[in-house]
């Protein structure tokens, strides 16, 4: 049974002063948070309308004087008064971190990121979905690893050694934004013949540079799948249904790349992933434009499209909403001193029509508070969409943070 820290303890250090170089950095935010859905809930036992919850992300930092050593620790903490899946706690980042001349050594837990797109991101494959945060796939698990970089004037070499899996968390019964039954998190199967235990490690590698202006990744993958396929079946014992996540071998080649000019940035990012049945590619290729200074007061305002494809055949591989879509969308930037920001974008499926809407908007209060609000809305769905389990939960955020 996972033991939650003491609140007190957490707020307690996290007020303590910050410090100097060669001594200990800390730094702490404080989330209150409440997502409202608009309509009643589809399932048995799902919250109705109101999910109040409260995220903690607290930060130790320290350095070296000469830079070379760096100690990073970092928990999150969520406490949901609805969905007790949603209580949680991770270790995003602790790990201790080496800067040699070229080269880079990094023990511990760790977040990377890999990719240039908006709407999907299809070659981050390090660490492992933190599903019950939100259903974007944004927010992601510490990941054990041992990381060497070097460094060259003929790019960058990542290796990755990742001795632990850690498993997607999903909503519990009463969560939404789920399936129906719940997802049987507890019965995982691990491995392409199910007798795989979750114990091995995965190994991954990429390289990045830039060629005038194109900024280009190449990476390789060769592990146990982040993304499950599910199986359906029963309880042995009561009969009831059962939905079972499937963590399969895969291997899985990326390409990243992103060419700047002037005001444009095309992105593209594609994958070919063997081990989930047929051998399959997917993309995500499309470009923002920024108009600089559209008003007097200087904002920014970015138009984004992207297409995406998915060639995976279902139900061997995992299931996906994401295989003929078109996301749009704008992106715009007050530039003020309160950094006030909006995005707002669609993404409609090209076979059937269906679309959900985003919108996330952003604002600093004096010098301590930010104010976020997030909406996610099921707009139009079609009943053979997947998304049709969730064509009831479109919900409202509010989210008050305090840093410390």
């Amino acid at each position: 049974m996972t033991r939650l820290p003491s609140l007190a303890v957490i707020l307690a250090l996290a007020c303590s002063p910050a410090s100097g170089a060669g001594e200990w950095d800390i730094g702490a935010d404080v989330a209150a948070e409440l997502r409202s859905f608009v309509e009643s809930p589809r399932f048995p036992d799902q919250l109705e309308h109101f999910q109040p919850s409260t995220a903690i992300n607290l930060e130790l930092r320290w350095d070296s004087d000469d830079r070379r050593h760096q100690f990073v620790i970092a928990p999150f903490v969520r406490l949901d008064a609805e969905d007790s899946r949603r209580t949680h706690v991770d270790l995003r980042e602790g790990y201790y971190r080496y800067a040699g001349d070229g080269i880079d050594v990094q023990i511990g837990a760790a977040k990377v990121f890999w990719g240039v797109t908006e709407s999907r991101h299809l070659v981050d494959i390090i660490n492992q979905t933190d599903g019950v945060e939100d259903i974007d796939e944004e927010d992601k698990l510490g990941q054990p690893m041992v990381k060497v970089s070097l460094l060259r004037d003929w790019g960058q070499v990542d290796l990755f050694a990742l001795p632990v899996f850690r498993e997607r968390t999903f909503p519990g019964r009463d969560g939404r934004l789920r399936f129906d039954p719940v997802i049987a998190v507890d019965d995982a199967v691990f491995g392409n013949d199910g007798d795989t235990g979750a114990d091995h490690t995965d190994f991954a590698l990429r390289y990045s540079h830039y060629f005038g202006n194109v900024d280009l990744g190449l990476s390789f993958f060769n592990g146990t799948s982040r993304e499950p396929s599910f199986t359906f079946g029963a309880d042995p014992q009561t009969g009831a249904p059962l939905i079972t996540p499937v963590y399969a071998d895969i291997r899985q080649f990326g390409i990243d790349a992103q060419y700047t000019a002037d005001a444009w940035l095309w992105k593209f990012e594609g994958i070919v992933r063997e081990g989930q049945g047929d051998t399959f590619a997917a993309t995500v290729a499309g470009f923002e434009y920024t108009r600089y200074g559209v008003t007097k007061n200087g904002a920014d305002l970015g138009l984004l499209m992207e297409h995406q494809y998915d060639g995976r055949d279902f139900p061997a591989a995992p299931v996906t909403v994401q295989d003929n879509d078109l996301f749009y969308g704008a992106r715009l930037a007050l530039n003020d001193t309160q950094d006030t920001s909006i995005l707002a974008g669609a993404i409609t499926d090209l076979e059937d029509g269906t679309t959900s809407a985003s919108i996330e908007a952003e604002r600093r209060f004096g010098q301590v508070w930010t104010g976020e609000l997030e909406a996610r809305l099921f707009l139009a769905v079609d009943r053979d969409n997947l998304v049709d389990a969730f064509a009831r939960d479109s919900f409202i955020t509010l989210r008050l943070t305090r840093y410390f």
